[in-house]
C-alpha cells in the first residue's frame, strides 16, 4: 500500500472511532476542504469541522470502501449515517471524496454529495420544499460555519 492509500485509511479509521485529533494529523498545514456544506482554506478550520463533528456525533455509524490512490491523489466512497444534531433526524450520507497530496499529507480535500437528499433527511420539511434552493443551501453553510469556529480554539 503506498503512503497515500495509507493516510486515507488512517483518516477514517480516525473517523471511525470519533478521534478528531487523529484525522488532524492526517491534513498538510495548507490543507484546504470543500463540500456542499463547508468551504475550508486552512489546517484551524478543517480541525474545527472536524471536531465539532466528532463531538456533537450521536448514533454515529461510519464506513468507507472503494480507497484507491497514486502519488499525487486519491478517493474513497463513503456512508455516514448519524442523527442530525439541530433536528435529530436521522441522516444516511453516501459521499464521494477525491483528495490531493503533498508530502504524505492531505493538501485537498473535496466531498459530493446530493445537498437536496441530504437537506430531506436532515432538515424535514424546508429540506423538501427549499433543499433544491441555494439559499437554503447559504444558510446551512453559514450556520455549520458559526459552529464550526467555537471548536477551532480546543486544537
Amino acid at each position: 500500500m503506498i503512503e497515500n492509500e495509507e493516510t486515507i485509511h488512517k483518516l477514517y479509521s480516525a473517523l471511525q472511532t470519533l478521534d478528531h485529533k487523529g484525522m488532524i494529523q492526517c491534513y498538510h498545514p495548507e490543507a484546504t476542504f470543500r463540500d456542499p456544506i463547508f468551504e475550508l482554506n486552512s489546517k484551524d478550520e478543517i480541525a474545527g469541522m472536524w471536531t465539532m463533528l466528532c463531538k456533537r456525533a450521536k448514533a454515529f455509524e461510519f464506513h468507507y470502501d472503494e480507497v484507491w490512490a497514486d502519488e499525487d491523489e486519491g478517493g474513497a466512497t463513503l456512508n455516514a449515517k448519524y442523527l442530525f444534531s439541530q433536528t435529530d433526524r436521522m441522516v444516511h450520507n453516501h459521499i464521494h471524496t477525491r483528495f490531493n497530496f503533498k508530502n504524505g499529507l492531505i493538501i485537498e480535500h473535496v466531498d459530493t454529495f446530493d445537498f437536496w437528499k441530504w437537506s430531506r433527511q436532515a432538515l424535514g420539511l424546508p429540506g423538501v420544499v427549499l433543499g433544491w434552493n441555494s439559499l437554503l443551501q447559504r444558510k446551512v453553510q453559514n450556520q455549520a460555519y458559526t459552529n464550526m469556529k467555537r471548536f477551532m480554539k480546543e486544537n
